[in-house]
């Protein structure tokens, strides 16, 4: 499997004078996903975290609905590529052939191979429930990001997607060079655990599209933090999701753009958390 960092050879030219040296930059390789031998799609990512990679995209593409839907992985390198070849159960693989498609997406691509506009902008899963967090434990969460950024740190090109919780800070964190990659090796990782993502944050260093809210909602978060804006579209749906969309997240402060219910002021936001559980678990119990 190829390193998810290489070193290259450059020039610099600064201060009106020109020097050589080297600079440490992410891989980029092109990585298909097929199931019960055909291809479904192709992206170019970072070779790293790829079984993650895998489940995540299948679950965000509505693929399988379950990470026990996939009955076998395996990782093979090629001399081009990278192959993630999956086998599904004759159900699931019949669907896939309904939908499949053979694409070649460039870095960040989102929506790469959708061939319907009522696709690309198909509603979002409808996320219910979650935790309420105080803006102290989203400043916390979010400063917590940058020193496990690894790659990102050797080469100030990646894009990464954590999640958090109060109890355990940084549960999982994957970097890509596609923020969507990102997203998804993020899902896999949290499904694979069997974590549920409404008990946390689920936080990114990119903007927030429409499809990485697509992608949110069909992994359950019900509060997604990004360092930049989002786009209306991205409002939209979040809103009508059920996500807290919090944004334009800084050392000094944040945004909310949607549900600010879920974000509570430093005073009593366990004790509202705590009554809020006790009430739901009363209701069950009725």
């Amino acid at each position: 499997m190829s390193d998810a960092v290489r070193v290259v050879a450059r020039q610099v030219w600064r201060n009106e004078s020109l020097s050589e040296g080297a600079r440490r930059v992410p891989e980029e390789t092109a990585i298909a996903l097929t199931y019960n031998g055909g291809t479904y799609a192709v992206m170019m990512g970072t070779p790293q975290d790829l079984a993650d990679f895998a489940v995540g995209f299948s679950l965000s593409e509505g693929v399988v609905n379950s990470a026990d839907d996939i009955a076998s992985l395996d990782i093979v390198t090629l001399d081009d590529g990278i192959e993630l070849r999956m086998w599904l159960a004759p159900d699931l693989a019949e669907r896939i052939n309904e939908r499949r498609r053979s694409i070649a997406g460039p870095t960040g691509c989102g929506l790469c191979g959708i061939d319907s506009i009522a696709e690309a902008v198909r509603p979002a899963a409808i996320v219910s429930g979650g935790r309420r967090f105080a803006p102290r434990e989203i400043m916390t969460a979010l400063a917590a990001v940058e020193p496990l950024q690894r790659i990102h740190h050797e080469t100030r090109a990646v894009h990464a997607a954590a999640f958090w919780t109060p109890a355990r800070g940084i549960v999982s964190l994957r970097e890509d060079v596609g923020r969507h990659n990102a997203l998804d090796k993020l899902v896999g990782s949290l499904a694979q655990a069997r974590q549920q993502a409404g008990e946390g944050i689920v936080l990114l260093t990119s903007r927030v599209s429409v499809e990485m809210v697509q992608k949110a909602a069909a992994m359950g978060a019900a509060v997604v933090v990004a360092v930049s804006a989002p786009t209306a579209l991205a409002v939209r749906m979040a809103d009508s999701a059920g996500i807290t969309l919090v944004a334009v997240a800084r050392h000094d402060g944040f945004e909310i753009f949607t549900h600010p219910d879920r974000i509570v002021a430093d005073v009593d936001a366990r004790a509202r958390q705590s009554q809020a559980d006790k009430t739901q678990d009363k209701a069950h119990v009725a």
